[in-house]
């Protein structure tokens, strides 16, 4: 069976735990999208750790792990975690890159980091992990694939240089910074090569033949729904497809009517990174109680180590990314964050131009919505260390049972710590 494990909302939601504990019961995990633009924070018996670029599922020693075609493979950066994890006593994991992988280049990251630097009050709020760069040169049909890196030589350096026409005369006449050379380029993708060539591997066939032998395969998103190239707050958004639904493409070999099971995680609160339209967020004293007392250790971006921006969950967001990704059940998390409130608010429509909407609009509008609050009774006590979901303050269970009747899908999972075994199943 095909499960994946994806966001509703902005990222942030606790992805990286929920595969990491599902991976216990999988064959094979797949990132299939993105890259190291956002952080996958784990916390377990090895310690604590922020992914950006390996699978979550790496901590076990049954699983084969895979880079699918859809990522934005940033070389150094997944040696560097390989190292990290290895050093604190992680066993060596099986890892597969798919040869249709295509590779973040030095400049993509300084591309990034120029456009930021010149659209300066305008700017996206990118991490500068040169992810828009990337997929750019992806979809303009001259990014490098990995298999390319194999074959003939001659036409790889030639494609570099006919590549870098273009970088070189935008690096002069827009950012005003100096030319790339073709040995420079051609020097760092043989020193790529040579490190990748263990791991390189035709994914494709090797997850088709997957599928057919009924192998548990776990595919893992990045970000969320709001976040999307298309369905996000665009163009505040990522520059790839976050939706489950893109799994069949971004991993490779696996069928569309193959995905059985999309488990949506929810924040029981909302946080964003970035720039972009976040209609329940609050400010001041209140959002940073929210955010020291949030997350694992506070709500600081993983990749970034920005604040988070911060507000309450927004119910009309969540069920429209519930349903973006085709949600069949939800997992909730960070529930016992919101133990300190006597009162707890939910955004459970938007006004809009005077009307009220449950409707999550295109960003045009949505940036005339107003949030229309709900509160409801906090529980005001330590949920932390429950087990059984009878067992939870019956206020903390009217939460969660409001939350699922306003989004529509079933709360499986609710998570009241960081560690893997902080879940309750209901």
């Amino acid at each position: 069976m095909v499960r994946a494990v994806v966001g509703a909302n902005w990222g942030d939601e606790g992805k990286g735990k929920i595969t990491d504990m599902l991976g216990q019961e999988s064959d094979i995990i797949v990132r299939f999208q993105g890259g190291a633009n956002a952080g996958h924070t784990i916390v377990n018996d090895y310690g604590k750790f922020a992914l950006h670029t390996l699978p979550s599922g790496i901590f076990y020693g049954h699983t084969t792990s895979i880079i699918g075609n859809g990522v934005a493979l940033n070389i150094p950066i997944l040696f560097n975690e390989l190292k990290e994890i290895t050093s604190k006593g992680v066993p060596a994991p099986k890892i597969l890159i798919s040869d249709r992988a295509q590779i973040v280049m030095p400049y993509h990251v300084a591309f990034d980091c120029y456009e930021e630097e010149r659209l300066g009050k305008n700017s996206f709020g990118s991490t500068k992990s040169g992810i828009a760069p990337f997929y750019s040169d992806k979809y303009s049909k001259i990014g490098f694939q990995i298999n390319e890196l194999y074959d003939d030589i001659d036409y790889l350096k030639e494609k570099i240089a006919r590549t870098l026409e273009v970088k070189n005369a935008t690096l002069k006449n827009l950012y005003n910074k100096p030319p790339i050379s073709v040995d420079e380029i051609f020097n760092k993708l043989m020193e790529y090569r040579d490190a990748l060539a263990p791991y390189v591997a035709d994914t494709f066939t090797f997850l088709h033949d997957a599928c057919k032998d009924g192998k548990n395969i776990l595919l893992e998103g990045q970000l969320g729904s709001l976040k999307d190239t298309d369905f996000g707050i665009y163009p505040m958004v990522t520059s790839s497809n976050t939706i489950a639904g893109y799994g069949a493409v971004g991993a490779g070999g696996i069928p569309p009517y193959e995905i059985k099971d999309i488990v949506t995680v929810v924040k029981a609160y909302s946080s964003a990174v970035g720039a972009g339209e976040f209609v329940s967020e609050i400010f001041g004293e209140e959002a940073d109680e929210l955010r020291r007392r949030g997350g694992d250790g506070g709500e600081f971006g993983a990749t970034t180590g920005r604040p988070r921006r911060m507000g309450w969950l927004d119910l009309v967001a969540t069920r429209y990314g519930c349903r973006v990704q085709g949600a069949t059940q939800v997992a909730f998390t960070v529930l016992d964050v919101l133990g300190y409130l006597d009162e707890i608010p939910v955004c459970v429509g938007y006004e809009l131009d005077g009307e009220e909407i449950d409707y999550f609009p295109s960003t045009t509008k949505l940036k005339r919505c107003k949030p229309i609050l709900k509160k409801l009774p906090g529980w005001k006590c330590d949920i932390s260390g429950i087990k059984n979901y009878e067992d939870l303050p019956e206020n903390c269970r009217n939460y969660i049972e409001f939350a699922e009747k306003e989004i529509g899908v079933p709360i499986t999972m609710v998570s009241n710590g960081p560690a893997r075994e902080d879940i309750i199943y209901r």
